[in-house]
Order: structure tokens, then C-alpha cells, then sequence
């Protein structure tokens, strides 16, 4: 079987064991051309183990995929030829200057010198790091080494880009400047395999979204859809007065039937009837409390993502968690 003529990446029940641990239990994944999946899952879900197995460096031990129609399996050359790999952390070689690294990559692929170094210079540009190309990648700043790696795994061109945890360890600017990067790929016709763990970073990318624990799709959707699965909506009130915040945080206790959660000015609970917003209005208009903020919005995706795993993003329960994946 061969994948769809507009789909880029297919794989169909995935399975992957390492001993007794199963890091894949089934998953199927389908990835339309020039759009991005956002893969989302705790620690030691089995997302980096799905990347692994896409890009032809684990064998799956069930299951089937294709990428741009190759079987990852039979057809394993043609698929490497197809995509670019940037895992959690950058490796790139921090002794050679940015135009070596990506030189060395070029060579590698089997490119003259001379395309090599124009396709390095091009990059270069692309990722803005012109002025640091005669530099030693350890001189790089975090979000630098990030797009040099990034930059690193284009040299060949691919249609297909599997980006593992790419934005890790970086900070808030670093992080956006990144985003960008990756919008401008996708727009250039490239398809995005994007794992994370940062659900801003899926909010923002991802046109499809998975939610993957214990090496099973969970959930699936746009960003939207996903938010509607908990059915609930958010209630925060803010109070002028601090004096207020205990009146505001009873009045939406007894209205909301929860417990509302207190952070400095803001009181917030979950809820699962709109009507609720006029009768809070009404009840602290009665009580004479002045707000300046009332909202009720859509869940979070961190508040989907709780709600589906249990645990917030990026928490590991305990050491069976850990994907052990052999080097």
C-alpha cells in the first residue's frame, strides 16, 4: 500500500517495544503535504520513538509507514533522501565555524565543494547568521546553534522536515525567532512533523494536532477542536479592591460548584453553563464589588492536555516514563 498522492506521511498501528516497555502500542499518524502536525505527550510517551521510526533509524516491530509514498522499511534509502532530522538538541560540531558545519553536511550528501559552500552561504542568509559564519558554532548563543542545526538539516533540500522538541532549553525571543523560521518552510511547500512539548509552540505551528501517552494517540484534532473536548470554559474574575477577592471568590464558588484557584487578583474556576457569567455579574453588582476584569473563555490547550494525560506537559511520573531508545 502507498500513501495518497497529497499526503505526505502516513503510518499506520506502529508498534515498539524495548524489553517490556512498549513505546509505541499502535499509533497511526497522517500528515497531509505542506502542513504541520503538532505530536504533543509527556515525557516518555513514545513521540521521539514514533520520529525515530519515521526517519528509518528504529524498525518498528508491528505496523506501516510511508513517507512521500517510500515504504520506511523496503524503501528506506528513498526515504532518507526525502527529510531533514533536527532533534532536542543541536548537533552541530561547536569546533567548526557555521559555513564548515553545513560544509561537512553538503560533502556528506555527496555535493561538490563548490554547491556546497553556495548552498551553506545560502542558508546562512536564510537563518541569519551571515555575520557569525566564520565562527566557531561554540561562540553561538543558544537560539543561534538552534538555527544553525535547523539550517544544517536543509542542506539536502528536504520535502519532509521531522523536528524533535526543536525550541528545548530556549529562551522566550529565541523561541519565536524559531517559530518564524519554520512558518517560512511550510509557506516554501515543506511538511512539518513537529514533536513538542511546550503547547504554546503547537498552538501557533501545528495545523493538526495529536496528543500521544503510553504510545497511544489519545486525542486528535485542530487546535479548536481540541479545546472543545473537555467542555468546559473558564471563568476569571479580578476585583478592584483586594479587599473583594474573598467576596468574588464565594460568590463564584457557590455559582460555579467548584473550587476556584486564586492567583494574587484573580479568581478562576471551571465551568460548564455559560448562564453562570450573568448570575456572577448580578450576584457581585448586588454585593457592591467593583471588577475590572470578567471573562469567560475556551479551555487552554495546557488545560486539554491536563485534562487528557493527567499531568501537565513535560512531567514524568517516574522512571518507567523515560523512553530508552538505543543509541
Amino acid at each position: 500500500m502507498s500513501a495518497a498522492p497529497d499526503i505526505a506521511i502516513q503510518a499506520e498501528g506502529l508498534v515498539k517495544r524495548f524489553g517490556e516497555t512498549t513505546a509505541l502500542a499502535g499509533v497511526d499518524l497522517e500528515i497531509p503535504t505542506g502542513t504541520v502536525l503538532g505530536v504533543l505527550g509527556p515525557n516518555g510517551a513514545g513521540k521521539t520513538t514514533a520520529v525515530r521510526v519515521l526517519s528509518t533509524l528504529l524498525r518498528p516491530d508491528a505496523g506501516h509507514a510511508t513517507v512521500g509514498g517510500y515504504d520506511v522499511i523496503r524503501q528506506a534509502h528513498q526515504v532518507r533522501q526525502l527529510i531533514g532530522l533536527t532533534g532536542q538538541y543541536a548537533a552541530v560540531d561547536e569546533k567548526l565555524t557555521g559555513t564548515e558545519n553545513l560544509l561537512l553536511i553538503g560533502r556528506l550528501l555527496g555535493m561538490e565543494r563548490a554547491e556546497a559552500r553556495q548552498r551553506a552561504k545560502e542558508l546562512l542568509g536564510e537563518f541569519d547568521l551571515s555575520d557569525a559564519a566564520s565562527r566557531a558554532a561554540e561562540t553561538y548563543s543558544g537560539g543561534m546553534r538552534r538555527r544553525l542545526d535547523l539550517a544544517a538539516s536543509l542542506v539536502g533540500r528536504p520535502r519532509m522536515l521531522y523536528l524533535d522538541e526543536p525550541t528545548t532549553g530556549l529562551d522566550p525571543r529565541a523561541r519565536k525567532e524559531l517559530w518564524s523560521v519554520i512558518r517560512g518552510l511550510v509557506s516554501g511547500g515543506v511538511t512539518v512533523l513537529l514533536t513538542t512539548q511546550y503547547l504554546e509552540e503547537a498552538d501557533e505551528l501545528a495545523d493538526e494536532i495529536v496528543v500521544i501517552d503510553h504510545g497511544r494517540i489519545i486525542a486528535s484534532g485542530t487546535s479548536s477542536e481540541l479545546k472543545t473536548m473537555t467542555g468546559t470554559q473558564t471563568l476569571a474574575v479580578q476585583p478592584a479592591d483586594a479587599a473583594h477577592l474573598a467576596t468574588v471568590t464565594s460568590v463564584v464558588a457557590e455559582l460555579t460548584s467548584t473550587t476556584p484557584e486564586i492567583d494574587g487578583m484573580f479568581v478562576t474556576a471551571s465551568v460548564t453553563d455559560p448562564a453562570v457569567l450573568p448570575a456572577v455579574v448580578r450576584r457581585l453588582d448586588d454585593a457592591g464589588v467593583v471588577v475590572t476584569e470578567l471573562t469567560l473563555r475556551s479551555s487552554s490547550l495546557d488545560e486539554v492536555f491536563l485534562s487528557l494525560t493527567g499531568s501537565p506537559a513535560g512531567d514524568s511520573d517516574d522512571a518507567t516514563r523515560t523512553e530508552r531508545i538505543p543509541a
